[in-house]
Parts: C-alpha cells; structure tokens; sequence
C-alpha cells in the first residue's frame, strides 16, 4: 500500500497539453514518459511520436515494438501514472490477443519464407539474364520482361517483411536485406519506404495524415480533397486545381493506366527523399543501393538489340509489377476514411474501418506476400506472414464480438469496389465543376406537368 501512496498522478488531460516538439510525452500501461529528447533517435522516424504525443499509444506500442523494446522506456519515466485512464473492452482484447500470440513464440518462429522467397527471386534474375542474353527471340524477352516484374514483386515483399524487422534475428543481416531487396533490386529506398510506411500504418486512412491516400492531382478517394487540404505528412498544401479536377473526373477510367506506370512515381519519390535535406538513417547506404539499381538494370536493358524491344521489355515489367500496385490500393481505397490524426484510445477500430482483406485460396499466398490479410497485418505488423492466415479466424472473432466490420473480398469484388468509389468521386468532381449542368439535370429530373 505505501508503494501506491507514493505514485505521482497526473490526469488526461494534463498528458494532453505535453504534445509539441520539445515537450513531448506519452502513455503505455498507464505510466508517463517524457520523448522530448529521444524522439530523434525514434526507429520510426519523429512523425509517429509527434502524431501521437499527448496521448495513451499502449495499442500502438504493442503493435509496432518487440518485447526488448519496453526496457528502454525506463531511462524517459517521468514519475507519473496516469490517474483517470480507462481501457476499453476492445484494447483489453487486442493487448490479450497479442501477449497470447507472443507466449506462443509467433512473433518469433518465422518459418522458411524468406529463404524461399530469396532463393525464387534469384532464380527469377537469372531466368531474366538468361532471356535477355541468351535468347534472340522478341517473345523471350518479353517472357524476360513479364519475369523481372513478378522479380520486382517478391522483392518487395522481403523488403516490406524485413522494414517490419521480422525476417532476421540479427539487425545486421535484417539491414542487409532491406537494402539489397528494397534499393538494389527494385531501385526503391527502403528509407523512403519506412517513412511513409510507418506513418500510413499509424495513421491508415486519414486524408491529411496518410500519405497512401494522398494522391491528387491524379486520384482522390473522397471529396474532400476538392477542398485543397493541407496534407501533414507532406506539410504542403494538396492544390485541388482544374488539372486535378480535369483528372480525377476520369479516375475510374485511368486507375489501371496509371498503375502500370505506378513505379515511375515511386522512383522520384526516392530521389526526392535521397537528395532531400530531411535527416534519415543511412542515407550513404541507401544512395549506394539506388546506384546498384541504376547501373544493372539499364545495362540489362541496353543489352536488347533495339530501341522498341527496350520501351516494351520496360513497359512489359512495369505492367506486371502493377498487380502489386493495384493490390496495394484495393486493400485500401475502398475502405473508411476520415479526417484529423490518429488517435491512441481507437487503435483496432481504425485499423479495422480502414482496411481490406482479399480472400484467396492458401496456394496464392506467395503471390499476394501475405498481405491479402491486411486487417491482420495491420492489427499485428511485426507477425511474420506465415502466420497470418492462422490467425484471421481469431481476428475474425474479435471483430465479431465488438460489432465490427471484418470485409474480406474476392480479388474482382475489391476491384469492384475500388472502381466504384474512384466512379463516385469522379462524379462529384465534374458536378462541381459544372454546377449549371447538375442544376439542369435536376430540373429535367425533377419538373412536372
């Protein structure tokens, strides 16, 4: 009793006012921590903690850091509890729920998938330097080409498991990974892609805080982009103007266009990140990996003998890869969205409104990388992929218990829905635009006699 005599209190609300840079502090399990100082040294980057500050992110925690990490919170204690918090049934579940996953050591048995994975990567490179060559047929290189984009597409998914620090024990080998399958091999920086993946992770499906639905000029999955809002990943100003009216009005027709081109966006994305002045983690590493990219791949397609062979063995690769893209989307676009930051006392509601799952037969898995469980994946981020499939039936569960919604489509039923709500603002953009015309339309609609 005397123990809990001595413990300092502190209320919600007084945590609430701690949430500016260089007063920054936090809640897990009902203790405060002071991460004013620490934040730059944050894995995650300094968006997660910023976005977060001032609130209880137990969930959150729990999520995205292994058990080694609740060692470190010692040394940023401030001394206090807080006084009022409260748990809700559902977090009780989900905390249950993970320390359940981690006393079956699930987090940390991770198969052989990796090895698999690496080991068909490199036989699919060298199925792609035999095709291009050895072959002098225009139909082998593109079989070459078709090949490089499935490559690319597995590739991505060890850079993705590895970015989650769930592949390898040792964080050497792990950094290893995530820079020769990320940078190297698929010319994408994995620091690009942590920065922007953790926050969509923390913040999935807001419109201004989730930079993978921030897509204007080209699409808009609500709205309320028409609104020109302020996107506070990018901290800039998403300009609704008559080009991005002109296409987002046609959306639903350029979704599958666009996507096959989707890797160009994704190369500048990492030069602007690489050549930018924002401070990340090994930024000589990942320059160097890009430069492996960009010295194999254009001299692999320098080796084909003509300048059309190039443009379709490119255009080949880049529309296979788009399947990745596009499956990307689907287990998004079509979900809830809302607007303001992620907040700590609604972890698995967010994730569960924001997400969908694609059903598919166990055979597919590899193809998919697991990630057709993306409600699992984003409730359990650091679960190896092998485990996934396992345990949506006590996902499934969950969500049944506390009324809410766990949608698993089929891979045409996602793209329907996708289509249709790319189809919805699409409509909605061109009655804004021509307002007389809607007004028209009404009166021919609506006038009698």
């Amino acid at each position: 009793m005397a123990d809990q005599t001595e413990k300092k209190y502190i209320t919600k609300e007084d945590l609430s006012k701690h949430n500016k840079p260089g007063d920054l502090w936090i809640a897990i399990q009902g203790k405060v921590y002071d991460v004013s100082d620490w934040i730059k040294s944050h894995p995650g980057g300094e968006a997660l903690i910023v976005n977060l500050a001032g609130q209880d992110v137990t969930d959150a925690f729990i999520a995205f850091h292994p058990g080694t990490a609740w060692h470190h919170l010692n040394s940023l204690f401030t001394g206090y509890h807080i006084g009022d918090s409260q748990v809700s049934e559902i977090s009780r579940d989900y905390r249950r729920l993970a320390a359940e996953f981690r006393k079956l050591g699930l987090f940390e048995k991770k198969g052989h998938v990796t090895l698999y994975t690496l080991a068909f990567v490199a036989a699919l490179f060298a199925a792609v330097l035999y095709g291009v060559l050895a072959c002098t047929s225009v139909v082998a290189h593109q079989i070459a080409a078709a090949i490089l984009g499935l490559l690319w597409m597995q590739s991505a998914y060890i850079g993705h498991d590895s970015g989650h620090y769930v592949i390898m024990k040792n964080k050497s080998y792990n950094k290893f990974a995530q820079l020769l399958s990320g940078n190297c091999i698929t010319g994408i920086s994995i620091a690009w892609w942590k920065w922007t993946h953790n926050a969509h992770h923390l913040s999935c499906n807001s419109l201004d805080y989730d930079p993978d639905v921030q897509h204007i000029p080209v699409f808009a999955v609500s709205s309320k982009f028409f609104n020109s809002m302020t996107s506070r990943f990018y901290d800039r100003k998403l300009t609704f103007d008559p080009l991005a009216r002109f296409l987002v009005s046609y959306q639903h027709f350029t979704y599958y266009p666009v996507m096959c081109f989707g890797r160009i966006n994704l190369f500048i994305q990492t030069f602007l990140l690489l050549f930018s002045k924002r401070e990340f983690p090994d930024r000589a590493l990942n320059l160097a990996g890009i430069l492996v990219f960009w010295t194999w791949f254009p001299l692999l397609v320098s080796c084909l003998p003509s300048w059309p062979e190039r443009f379709f063995f490119v255009l080949t690769s880049f529309t296979v890869t788009a399947l990745q893209h596009i499956q990307f989307t689907l287990n998004h676009f079509a979900a809830d969205v809302y607007m303001g930051p992620p907040t700590g006392n609604d972890w698995f509601e967010k994730q569960t409104a924001g997400t969908l799952d694609i059903s598919c037969t166990s055979y597919m898995d590899w193809f998919f990388g697991g990630l057709q469980f993306q409600l699992e994946h984003h409730l359990f981020p650091r679960l190896p992929r092998c485990h996934l499939r396992k345990v949506s039936p006590v996902v499934q569960e969950l969500c049944k218990k506390h009324n809410l919604q766990y949608r698993s489509l089929s891979w045409w039923e996602a793209n329907v829905w996708t289509i249709r709500t790319l189809k919805k603002a699409a409509y909605q953009a061109r009655d804004a635009a021509n307002p007389v015309v809607k007004n028209l339309v009404w009166e021919a609609l609506n006038t009698h006699g």
